[in-house]
């Protein structure tokens, strides 16, 4: 394994490099003292992990890791600095780990290892949900096609419920919002749902879906949702989040809101 160090204080890129040297699978450590080196470094090498400092003069290391990441997509990314405040820029980033000054080898190992299970692949679901910007629903990687959009719509809000159940009354305030649920809107709601049942049933995933006592839900277990896995406290889910959740539709930013203050308490 290839790790590289980018920091403009000279004494804490040697303490660095000397410390990762010393965790246990680490091949190569080199260090950089500036932003254009380790540029000009990765136009031809590959590195696994970069452990970047935050505030330096010519490149801060936020933008650092982006040109990084345009080079080298793989490359996971750890930052390490004296400021707390760029917590929330640096996971935006996708950074693999945050680590504040001063740090210890034990914390730099750890911070190393869990960077490196993010990297590590996973069987693919059968039936996956994106939820994270846009949302889409997956089967086999392929995306689901709605006929309708209030169908699509629908099932964005079960997803977002996680399981619990709700009357198509409660659904349909939340799709038509100022709309009066009358007889004829109710007819229009019980259409939704019929397509909903339709696109599901046509891509073999109906039990997703349940439908009991006049109420109806999704079922979580039969999902792989990055939603569900973010509250799991899953990295990958975690460093997936860039402010953004079901990004079409308005009543999401209540969710969107709480996913913030769980971000930001991670990262206290």
């Amino acid at each position: 394994m290839r790790m590289i160090c980018v920091d403009d204080e000279g004494l804490i890129l040697d303490m660095t490099v000397s410390m990762c040297r010393e965790v246990p699978g680490v091949e190569e450590v080199i260090g950089f003292p500036s932003a254009g080196a380790v540029l000009e470094y990765l136009n031809e090498n590959s590195a696994d992990i970069a452990i970047l400092d935050i505030d330096m003069p010519e490149m801060d290391g936020l933008t650092l890791a982006a040109k990084i990441k345009e080079r080298r997509p793989d490359t996971a990314i750890i930052f390490l600095t004296g400021y707390a405040q760029y917590a929330v820029d640096a996971f935006k980033l996708h950074a693999s780990g945050y680590l504040m000054k001063p740090t210890t080898k034990e914390q730099l190992a750890a911070e190393i290892e869990y960077a490196l299970s993010g990297k590590k692949t996973q069987p693919a679901a059968h039936i996956t949900c994106q939820t994270f910007g846009s949302f889409d629903l997956f089967v086999d990687g392929n995306a689901v096609v709605f006929s309708r959009s209030k169908a699509k719509e629908l099932m964005a809000y079960l997803i977002d419920r996680q399981g619990s159940s709700v009357t198509r009354a409660e659904a349909f305030a939340v799709l038509w919002e100022d709309e009066f649920y009358d007889r004829a809107m109710q007819k229009q709601m019980d259409v939704i749902v019929r397509s909903l049942k339709q696109a599901l049933k046509e891509n073999g995933i109906s039990d997703i879906f349940e439908i009991q006592s006049g109420t109806m839900r999704v079922r979580p277990e039969k999902i792989e949702c990055d939603l569900y896995r973010f509250f799991e406290g899953d990295i990958n889910a975690v460093n997936s989040y860039r402010g953004e959740y079901m990004s079409a539709y308005s009543w999401a930013s209540l969710t969107e809101a709480y996913i913030d203050r769980i971000q930001r308490k991670r990262l206290e």
